[in-house]
């Protein structure tokens, strides 16, 4: 077995998923509570990187976070695969990428956009029919795969590889990529829901100020809580979007996952 599916199975995979698991075989993403340990953002039409570095550059200058992978689908867009660390409700990981989406991407057409897991947990029974793990071939001479940040403008028009990308070289890409603890997962969460308005302009609170503060930092216990504070300020905030106050109102609808 190559590094590959074991820098997979370490960023990416349940916790109970099986160490033989190879790159060719479906990779659950979903553990059987309902859980995940990996949350997908991907911007399409076009596949922008200008656009999408802001996110990345964002959850580290901002949040304090591990870098994302970055990855083309193979199809139309590019993609940040975020890891975490421990296994998280899909819901409470589907509220962290909206507040994302409001932080970095406010004005992006909400149908460029996919986010999974999807608020209102709008999962196919088969998760893989939703997202799969880069390094496929998606279409005829067509491949996705993770990249590097220097080289990710040069997929902006063709998200795609002509060949299959190397085992080994997808490896050393994710060999230096961390997961998201569940104590800095709460405080990012913390500074996306704790906004203040400078000059007219909403920004969140810096998760370092929160860090130095004892008496505001959260419990990572409690975290659970905080996507559907999120939500229900971004369902009530008159000055958003209709199409992002839609998004959180469908993920608070009685009978989905967290509510």
């Amino acid at each position: 077995m190559t590094r590959l599916p074991l820098a997979l199975q370490r960023l990416y995979l349940p916790h109970d998923a099986s160490d033989q698991a190879t790159q060719a075989e479906p990779l659950p993403l979903i553990d059987g509570r309902g859980q995940v340990r990996v949350m997908l953002l991907a911007l399409a039409r076009p596949a922008d990187w200008a656009t999408l570095s802001t996110v990345w550059q964002g959850v580290q200058r901002d949040l304090g976070l591990p870098a994302p992978a970055i990855a083309i689908s193979g199809e139309a867009s590019m993609q940040l695969w975020f890891s975490l660390a421990e296994a998280t409700p899909a819901d409470q990981a589907a509220g962290f990428l909206v507040g994302l989406r409001m932080r970095y991407l406010g004005e992006v057409d909400p149908a460029r956009l996919q986010l999974w897991p999807p608020a209102g947990g709008a999962m196919s029974s088969d998760p893989s029919a939703d997202v799969a793990l880069p390094g496929r071939m998606v279409a005829s001479e067509r491949w996705s795969a993770f990249v590097a940040a220097d080289l990710a403008p040069m997929f902006a028009e063709e998200p795609w590889l002509d060949l299959p990308p190397g085992d080994e070289g997808q490896a050393r890409l994710l060999a230096g990529l961390q997961s998201i603890t569940a104590a800095d997962l709460a405080l990012a969460m913390q500074s996306l829901t704790t906004a203040r308005v400078e000059g007219g302009a909403t920004s969140p609170t810096s998760p370092m100020a929160a860090r130095t503060a004892p008496d505001q930092t959260p419990d990572p216990g409690a975290v659970g809580d905080d996507p559907r504070r999120f939500l229900l300020g971004v369902m009530n905030n008159d000055s958003l979007p209709w199409a992002l106050r839609i998004e959180a109102a469908k993920a608070l609808l009685p009978g989905q996952p967290g509510t």
